[in-house]
């Protein structure tokens, strides 16, 4: 089933500049794993390890954040809408 990745600014050179790419999957990993076909070299700022997202990569299904949820097994449905936010931390 088709779902839309939305894509942060940061990563759209993956995209080559799309904000949204479709993706197939039944779960966030299978979406992601989908992603990573389309969008070459974007695995290594998404995932740390195999199956362990960076931790400052933040993933929400409708608004949902997934680490609240069923984290990369959380189902997903076509018309969902995944989007990846990169954490931001700084400052003084």
């Amino acid at each position: 089933m088709s779902v839309k990745v939305r894509i942060p600014s940061p990563l759209r050179n993956y995209t080559n500049g799309a904000d949204v790419v479709e993706a197939e999957g039944a779960k966030v990993g299978e979406v992601l794993d989908s992603l990573k076909a389309k969008a070459a070299g974007i695995e290594t700022r998404l995932f740390k390890a195999e199956g362990q997202l960076n931790r400052f990569v933040n993933i929400y299904v409708n608004d949902e954040d997934i680490r609240f949820l069923s984290n990369l097994d959380t189902p997903v449905a076509a018309g969902d809408e995944i989007s990846i936010v990169p954490a931001i931390a700084g400052g003084r």
